[in-house]
């Protein structure tokens, strides 16, 4: 394999499950390029006093630094890598422990949570790396109480596939086929939200379970 696309897959792995010291610097960089997104993401889940609200696959936790600083907000962080999670213990131990911050190691398919646990769910730039869409979305489903609120952020597929990591590991799918999906696991209407300008801005999928 050339040196480039060596290259490539190495940063594709990193992006997908941040590892070891180049996982350290890949969610440094990622936490100040994704910081717009994810605020955008935090104001949709509609966080007020006493919610129970998850970031899934929070790699370097900025999103659990914005849901932090909502007041009276019960926080879970589901991460799939060993790395991160480790990080952010070290980082949040004051939360974590106050009670104000649970976290978990785990997948979108398979969350450590009960049924109903949580009022609402916030995950972005994760479900390119997830094999079965429809079994964590239905997992997604699970975990929220009726009425509860997903906030599902995804890059938009043509503008990603001009990124040449993404040949990498990445699934991008077409944003109608995730809707179709987040529908057929129980959710009503989902709202598409564009963050930034043009036709390639991000889409925040805003998407709330029949009360």
């Amino acid at each position: 394999m050339p040196l480039v696309e060596r290259a490539l897959t190495a940063l594709a792995r990193q992006l997908g499950k941040p590892t070891g010291f180049a996982g350290r610097v890949v969610s440094r960089l990622l936490n100040r390029g994704n910081r717009s997104i994810v605020v955008a993401a935090v104001a949709a889940a509609g966080c007020v006093p006493g919610v129970r609200v998850a970031d899934i696959g929070f790699g370097g936790g900025v999103g659990l630094e914005l849901l932090l600083d909502c007041d009276g907000t019960m926080v879970h962080g589901i991460e799939m890598s060993e790395t991160m999670l480790a990080q952010a213990k070290r980082r949040f131990s004051d939360p974590i422990l106050s009670g104000r911050l649970q976290l978990n190691s785990g997948r979108m398919e398979s969350l450590p949570l009960d049924d109903s646990a949580l009022d609402a769910i916030i995950s972005t730039n994760t479900i390119y790396f997830v094999a079965d869409l429809a079994a964590a979305l239905r997992e997604l489903a699970r975990v929220l109480r009726p009425g509860g609120r997903l906030v599902l952020g995804v890059g938009d597929p043509h503008q990603m596939a001009k990124m040449p990591f993404t040949r990498h590991g990445f699934r991008l799918r077409p944003i109608d086929e995730i809707v179709q999906v987040i529908r057929e696991a129980g959710f009503g209407q989902v709202d598409d939200r564009r963050v930034g300008a043009g036709d390639g801005a991000f889409h925040l999928l805003v998407c709330e379970l029949p009360g």
